[in-house]
């Protein structure tokens, strides 16, 4: 069988920058190799860079974004504790469900989907949450919360954990100088990376108040950090880490990191704007909220009386272009266009939207 080579402009995955599928390819490695422990190291090293923290504990975990949103609330809620979310689309209302199956009282401040997470409200919501959570780029709706607010905002009580998924890599993120205390993301969208990693950074101040016996012995960070952290002359094995995909981010990363990251904001900058105003010129209306549109991922209505499922059908069968349905109850009613990572392209922009505008006239 022929293989079939898509052009991934939904919500993720993106199309890998070429470095990352390269170091797939290479020779494999044992998870206890010295050459595959110094990569580790290594890419653990830029990932804080990325991040933007000196945190010790970050680390790339063995599963999809959403490792890092269970592993986020298996070690940093004890049963009990007041945690605050911010629902603002789907992977809002997936920290609510998550955090409340490891015993959180959860305190949600729902808002309307298209729109930013409103930070008075949220910090308002109770007066000494032991966590407040919010996602910085929600991926079912295309907008960006302003996390430093939050952050700046929260009570002293609170550790802020903030997804990151659809976000790092893609906007600015400053885990430091926001004083963000958890954040995870996956390597999926704008790190440019195959799925199946979960980049995580943790602050010491939450380390502190971690649970010592999560109720997860796959996800427990004491134990994760045992192997990646070799920094006390060994390594105790937990898993059989992912090698060939820690490979790949190393040289994701290294590529981003060469660009410079404000020339890698600015190139997705660029794009999504070139994106959002093509969809505009088509007689198309955006959906998330003016001024806090993400530019890697862009949410439209899809106009009265057009089948959204087919034509996203003819995108991918006839063109090799994916874009995304909506979510939740958007999910006939909203595409989702990525131009994420390696993808964040002008060109990439201009394909997609000459693509589809010829199909909306016919």
């Amino acid at each position: 069988m022929p293989l079939v080579d898509r052009t991934l402009l939904g919500p993720g995955p993106s199309n890998p920058y070429p470095e990352a599928t390269a170091a797939l390819a290479a020779p494999l490695l044992g998870h206890l190799d010295p050459e595959f422990l110094r990569i580790l190291d290594e890419t653990c090293a830029r990932l804080r860079a990325v991040w933007r923290t000196g945190n010790a504990r970050t680390l790339p975990l063995s599963g999809t974004g959403s490792i890092g949103m269970e592993a986020a609330f298996a070690n940093f809620v004890h049963p009990g504790d007041t945690v605050v979310v911010a629902v603002n689309g789907l992977f809002g209302e997936r920290m609510t469900d998550v955090a409340a199956r490891y015993g959180a009282d959860v305190v949600r401040v729902d808002h309307e989907w298209g729109q930013p997470v409103d930070v008075q409200r949220v910090v308002e919501a109770h007066p000494s949450p032991a966590i407040i959570a919010a996602v910085h780029a929600e991926t079912s709706t295309g907008v960006r919360s302003d996390i430093a607010a939050l952050a700046a905002a929260a009570p002293d009580s609170a550790l802020v954990l903030a997804d990151c998924v659809t976000s790092l890599a893609g906007i600015p993120v400053d885990i430091d100088g926001w004083g963000v205390d958890i954040a995870y993301a996956g390597t999926q969208k704008c790190l440019g990376v195959s799925p199946g990693l979960a980049p995580f950074t943790v602050s010491e101040r939450a380390w502190e108040r971690r649970a010592q016996r999560p109720p997860t012995w796959y996800l427990d960070l004491n134990l994760i950090g045992a192997y990646v952290d070799g920094s006390q002359g060994g390594r105790t094995y937990h898993h059989t880490a992912p090698v060939a995909l820690i490979a790949s981010l190393h040289a994701a990363l290294g590529r981003i990191l060469d660009e410079g990251l404000e020339a890698v904001y600015e190139r997705h900058r660029a794009a999504g704007e070139h994106l959002q105003r093509g969809l505009q010129d088509l007689g198309l209306t955006l959906f998330a909220e003016e001024g806090h549109r993400l530019p890697e991922l862009t949410t439209v209505t899809v106009p009265d009386g057009v089948d959204s499922a087919k034509i996203r059908q003819i995108l991918l069968t006839e063109h090799n272009i994916e874009i995304g349905a909506g979510a939740g109850r958007y999910a006939a009613s909203v595409w989702r266009i990525g131009l994420m990572g390696h993808n964040a392209r002008v060109e990439r922009a201009d394909l997609v939207l000459a693509t589809l505008g010829r199909l909306l006239r016919s």
